[in-house]
């Protein structure tokens, strides 16, 4: 039995990587009730800020406009961390400095899904992803950086600074987050269970696998 399920997420959202890791538990759960069950993840793009500019912008000083001022941004990212944390999501929110433009973070995870990577290394650069912008503080929009991830996660690193240097898989990313754009996704991170159930947000394990659930019904 397979359930595919597409992940409307963008690497910079902090709630894209908590629920990233409450769908891996829910996924985890069900799978233990159900043993035979594959479950088919597949990566869509989206971008928070598509006017990122494409060497970044200041990370800090971006928040602060965006939501008022220094306390409010030290409220959210409070709240973020405080709900984070049971899920083992550890943010480092003091170490970012550059807000990126995720584009070339897209194109990799793009890169990986079309030429067949098995689920475990897509599942893996995701993963090295969100954990470099988050915890790491690193600039997941430069070139070099991303060929570091992507060479830790078993990738050929002169391969992958030659895809980004390139123009490939660009259209193709923005083409799919135009998609999804059309079809009403206006927040992340947002889940498409075999095309006919949706879920919006960072919601807990135990909704995401009632939702899968659901769906295996069907």
């Amino acid at each position: 039995m397979t359930l595919n399920v597409d992940l409307v997420s963008d690497f910079v959202c902090p709630w894209c990587y908590i629920g990233k890791a409450r769908l891996n538990q829910a996924i985890a759960d069900l799978q233990q009730k159900q043993p035979g069950l594959e479950v088919r993840l597949n990566w869509l793009p989206f971008f928070l800020n598509p006017d990122t500019p494409a060497a970044g912008e200041p990370y800090r000083a971006y928040l602060e406009k965006k939501f008022g001022g220094p306390r409010e941004v030290d409220a959210l990212h409070d709240k973020v961390a405080a709900a984070g944390a049971p899920d083992g999501v550890n943010f480092a929110f003091d170490r970012i400095a550059v807000r990126p433009y995720t584009l070339k973070a897209h194109r990799l995870t793009y890169r990986a899904q079309a030429r067949g990577d098995t689920p475990e290394r897509v599942h893996s650069l995701t993963d090295a992803l969100f954990r470099a912008h988050f915890e790491e503080g690193r600039n997941i929009g430069d070139t070099e950086t991303l060929a570091d991830i992507a060479a830790a996660c078993g990738d050929r690193r002169e391969a992958v600074v030659a895809y980004l240097n390139g123009s490939e898989g660009t259209d193709a990313v923005k083409r799919m987050a135009e998609q999804v754009r059309k079809l009403g996704v206006t927040s992340v991170p947002f889940y498409i269970v075999d095309r006919q159930f949706t879920l919006s947000g960072a919601q807990s394990a135990a909704v995401l696998g009632a939702g899968l659930l659901q769906a295996l019904s069907s």
